[in-house]
C-alpha cells in the first residue's frame, strides 16, 4: 500500500464526501454534510487539514483518513478514517501514518484503543469524558498537559447557516452528492 495526500480539489472533495458517507452512514442526519461542508470551506481553506488515501499498486483507493492540525501546528489528530475494501487497508494506512506523522487519536472504547495499539500508537493518556488519547512516537507532547487542542469546526454555526440559507444548504448538498458520484477509481501520486 502506498500513502497519497489528495491535493487536487475535485478528487479531494470526492474522497471527503465518500469518507463522510462511510464514517457516518445513511442514518446520521445532516452530520456527514456538515462535516463535509465545514472541512471544505474552513479546514482545507485554512490549510489545517490533510486528506490521505492508502492506494493499491493501480492507485485504487483502499482506505481514507482525515488529519487535522492542533492549534500549535505541531501535532495532527486523526479525526476520521474508513476502509473502502474489507482487506485491512485502514489499519495499514493508519500504521503508515503512525510512523510518519505526529499523530493523535481519541477513543472511547477498549476495542478502539486495541485497534490503534495494533497500528503502532503506544503512548496513552486519560482524557476528558471517559476518552483515551493515544500518541504516536513522533508526537512532540510528553504528557497530556502538553497537548494542544485540535482545530475544530463550529458545527452548530454550519447548521444555523443551512437552516437560514436554503440556497447554501442546497449548494452544499449538491456538492456532497457530486463528490459521491465522482469518487475516483484511481488516485495519481
Amino acid at each position: 500500500m502506498k500513502v497519497v495526500q489528495i491535493k487536487e480539489a475535485g478528487q479531494r472533495d470526492a474522497c471527503l464526501a465518500r469518507l463522510c458517507a462511510e464514517v457516518y452512514g445513511q442514518k446520521a442526519g445532516l452530520t456527514p454534510l456538515v462535516v463535509f461542508t465545514g472541512t471544505r470551506s474552513v479546514l482545507f481553506k485554512q490549510e489545517v487539514a490533510r486528506l490521505l488515501a492508502g492506494v493499491d499498486k493501480a492507485g485504487k483507493p483502499q482506505a481514507l483518513a482525515l488529519l487535522v492540525l492542533d492549534e500549535t501546528g505541531e501535532g495532527m489528530t486523526l479525526t476520521h478514517a474508513c476502509e473502502l475494501e474489507p482487506n485491512g487497508a485502514k489499519q495499514r494506512l493508519i500504521s503508515e501514518l503512525t510512523l510518519k506523522a505526529p499523530l493523535r487519536v481519541e477513543v472511547d472504547s477498549a476495542e478502539q484503543e486495541a485497534f490503534y495499539q495494533a497500528c503502532g500508537i503506544k503512548r496513552w493518556f486519560n482524557g476528558a469524558d471517559q476518552k483515551r488519547i493515544g500518541l504516536s512516537v513522533r508526537h512532540p507532547a510528553g504528557s497530556q498537559e502538553e497537548l494542544a487542542a485540535t482545530v475544530a469546526l463550529d458545527e452548530a454555526l454550519i447548521l444555523r447557516r443551512f437552516k437560514h440559507d436554503a440556497k447554501a444548504f442546497e449548494s452544499a448538498k449538491q456538492d456532497f452528492l457530486n463528490g459521491l458520484n465522482q469518487f475516483p477509481a484511481s488516485l495519481n501520486a
